[in-house]
């Protein structure tokens, strides 16, 4: 009788409490500084009203030092003590900057304070680590999201919305993602260190650049898995990248449909394109806003992009989803992205056998 009093009198306080002024900006903190897309966060942080950074964790002493100048960061907020961090500052979601091996550390920390996480691209390249994370994320009810630059493209959204509103069946597509390099492309020291490292990478061009095609196709595909996955990876600059592959191909076969993802640290230029093949016609995706269509035997023309009511970037996603403004999406969903991680377990399986690996 007691226990049920109790229990009752605190369900009325919870009741009672004041809801959570959704109108307060974000607090956040972010995990790592490593990955150099830490840059976007820092700089959202610095110039947007409705985030709030409240904490940074990082043991790179200068290369804290030479953000925090960039950004004008105040020193309080650095920690070299996740735990400390996450208790003293209370953040309600972390942005998780560390490399991809070192998600799961974030995760589990942030886990067991109730705080939302945000890793960037890829969740993981483990599937059996993956799976930790998501059952860390389940058993502790936080957010486990994943982002990716392509998730606010509009090509990309307008593209999708297309074959679902045309009922389109997907027979091929083509995934072109990469640059020249991240040596070439001037990637600082910390983050150029575990991108070439495979324990931390899980390999290189087709980890890094891999994971786009993996996570858009099973997007593009309703969360079907392929039923097959088979890898060829190269070091076409050993000299720069004698550790890691700098250019993939992974296919992906499906029941009627076939994904060929193209990574590589080896285009002329940088590169986020996807084809999707039709029987009804074709689509080209490019960056941002470039999305042009094509019937069969026609001429491919510029399509009309559109709106779902969804954020346009992960900052505004980010603080809404935690918000319980919008729902999850599947983009960033952990459901999706442990498809993905499986995809890219298998592409690295594939690579070191050189057989395709079944998917039960």
């Amino acid at each position: 009788m007691l226990t049920r009093i109790v229990a009752t009198l605190l369900a009325l306080m919870a009741s009672n409490a004041p809801a959570q002024d959704n109108t307060e900006p974000l607090r956040l903190a972010v995990i790592g500084l490593e990955h150099g897309h830490v840059e976007g966060a820092l700089s959202n942080a610095a110039n947007r009203d409705d985030i709030e950074l409240v904490g940074v964790w990082s043991d790179y002493p200068e290369l804290w030092e030479r953000l925090a100048a960039k950004y004008g960061l105040d020193p309080l907020l650095h920690y070299d003590d996740l735990e400390q961090m996450l208790d003293e500052k209370a953040p309600e979601a972390a942005s998780v900057m560390t490399s991809t091996a070192g998600h799961l550390d974030a995760v589990a920390a942030c886990a067991q304070r109730g705080v939302h996480v945000m890793v960037e691209k890829p969740l993981d390249f483990d599937i059996e680590r993956a799976r930790l994370m998501a059952e860390i994320a389940r058993a502790e009810n936080i957010l486990l999201l994943t982002n990716f630059e392509t998730s606010w493209y509009r090509s990309v959204r307008t593209a999708k919305r297309i074959v679902d509103a045309d009922g389109l069946t997907i027979r091929r597509a083509v995934f072109r993602h990469g640059h020249t390099g991240p040596q070439e492309i001037g990637c600082g020291p910390e983050f150029l260190a575990w991108l070439t490292d495979p324990e931390q990478n899980g390999g290189g061009a087709s980890t890094d650049f891999g994971c786009y095609g993996a996570g858009i196709m099973t997007w593009i595909m309703d969360g079907a898995r392929p039923t097959s996955v088979h890898a060829v990876t190269q070091t076409l600059k050993p000299d720069l990248y004698p550790n890691v592959d700098d250019d993939a191909t992974i296919v992906l076969t499906y029941a009627g449909a076939t994904a060929v993802i193209q990574a590589s640290w080896a285009w002329t230029h940088d590169n986020k394109e996807m084809d999707l093949h039709t029987e009804s016609g074709s689509l080209h995706a490019g960056k941002l806003e470039d999305l042009r269509v094509r019937e069969p035997d026609g001429v491919e023309h510029e399509a009309q992009l559109s709106r779902d009511g969804s954020p346009d970037n992960e900052w505004t996603y980010l603080r809404q989803v935690v918000r319980g403004e919008c729902a999850v999406d599947p983009l960033s969903s952990l459901e999706l992205n442990l498809i993905a991680t499986e995809i890219l377990d298998a592409a690295r399986e594939s690579a070191r056998t050189g057989r395709a690996v079944e998917l039960n």
